[in-house]
């Protein structure tokens, strides 16, 4: 009955068609059962269901999978958000994470596939780009960004656009009052790094009433308040790097934090911090950061449109970019991220969607799981558990019924023979 009780679970969750229910709920269960690889052989094997019906499933209803995910992140946004919380140690409420994943591929040749550099040489996949929402420390990701190339753009008819106007034009449409409900604008703060550094980002954050924690890039133009009130708005900007190296009257400060993971550690960093204008965008606070053990090499610049904020809090805020790292993670080793073998890109924005929906019914508490669960891995094991008990379940129904031995022996023998 746990297996039942399971299989009707997962359905209702993802309400979808009637004709799509089984198959797209033993897709989606395939992806929260532990395995080597999530791919359709391993689909087929463990429902029963020819491989053709997932193949057709992702090609033909990749916005099916675009509309279950999309609900399923309000719904538990919705849940979570009743009584919202201050992060801990921040005074913010609702955090917004964006960051970019490449979905690997072994060749050119399948639709929408480029080369991409993030900074450990090219690889070839496909790049989403994600925005995660953080609300009393639960992580949900919302439906993601894919990046189009200019060839698949011109083949299907879709206006080209880079990666910073896509993340433009999301935010610009992002509601979420839709995902918590009422709430304060000035309670959300949008954190990414120094890749999403761009003025056009930083006033679409400001314009929604929200503020952000964004790293910047070693070349970004700032000035000081002095320098603003006293030289012409066009002229006297300086490198962030530039700026900090002429500011020698601030003073290095240590600031230690915990780290997240089982042991909690303690982190020092040493950090300077000002009050400037960043060019296009407005006054923001800066902050210098680096390791206190290994200060060469690891200096980064901060910026952040909250100026009651302090610099402590700002280093503790922008350290929350880690959750979106090991959301990537999670997907790529347990879920079969990029386990996905077709051409066609519509199956590959399916499944993306659905591993994201199998994240999400991870985190829901599946029934059959144990609360005192917590892993994504140990879940998983406990959901594989469960359909193996469902299948020794049927055997023994079978060697009890009048002849069950013989017919359990006939299985066998063809089941062997069609090896």
């Amino acid at each position: 009955m746990r297996f039942y009780a399971l299989r009707n679970w997962i359905i209702k969750q993802l309400n979808v068609k009637v004709r799509l229910q089984i198959v797209c709920m033993w897709y989606v269960l395939s992806l929260m059962v532990e395995t080597r690889k999530h791919s359709l052989e391993f689909a087929a094997c463990l429902s029963g269901l020819n491989k053709s019906q997932f193949c057709r499933m992702l090609n033909t209803h990749a916005h099916t999978a675009a509309y279950t995910l999309d609900a399923l992140s309000k719904r538990q946004a919705k849940q979570f958000a009743k009584t919202l919380k201050h992060l801990p140690s921040l005074p913010w409420k609702i955090v917004l994470l964006i960051d970019a994943v490449v979905q690997t591929r072994s060749s050119l040749h399948a639709e929408n596939v480029q080369k991409f550099d993030h900074g450990q040489g090219f690889v070839i996949g496909h790049q989403w780009t994600n925005i995660v929402l953080i609300i009393n420390e639960v992580l949900i990701p919302l439906p993601p960004i894919p990046f189009y190339t200019k060839s698949y753009c011109r083949k299907v008819g879709k206006p080209y656009l880079t990666e910073h106007e896509r993340v433009v034009e999301y935010l610009k449409h992002l509601d979420l009052t839709v995902y918590l409900g009422p709430h304060q604008s000035q309670s959300v703060v949008v954190i990414a790094d120094a890749g999403y550094d761009d003025k056009k980002i930083e006033k679409t954050i400001l314009e929604k009433g929200w503020h952000f924690i964004l790293a910047l890039k070693n070349t970004r133009s700032v000035k000081s308040e002095q320098q603003y009130q006293t030289t012409p708005k066009a002229t006297h900007w300086h490198q962030v790097g530039q700026f900090f190296k002429a500011q020698r009257r601030l003073a290095w400060q240590t600031v230690r934090i915990l780290k997240d993971g089982p042991r909690r550690r303690r982190m020092a960093f040493r950090i300077r911090h000002t009050r400037g204008f960043l060019k296009g965008v407005g006054e923001v606070c800066l902050v210098c950061s680096e390791f206190k053990k290994r200060p060469e090499g690891r200096r980064k610049y901060i910026a952040c449109s909250d100026l009651k904020a302090e610099p402590r809090q700002i280093l503790i805020g922008y350290r929350l970019r880690w959750k979106v790292e090991t959301f990537h993670k999670a997907v790529k080793m347990h879920l079969g991220f990029e386990d996905v073998a077709t051409s066609s890109f519509d199956s590959v924005f399916a499944h993306v969607h659905w591993v994201y929906c199998a994240y999400l019914l991870l985190q829901a508490q599946p029934p059959g799981v144990p609360e005192t669960l917590r892993s994504i891995l140990h879940k998983q094991r406990c959901i594989r558990q469960v359909i193996d008990n469902k299948e020794r379940a049927r055997v023994l129904q079978v060697l009890t019924q009048i002849g069950g031995v013989e017919k359990h022996k006939e299985a066998l023998k063809s089941a062997l023979a069609n090896i």
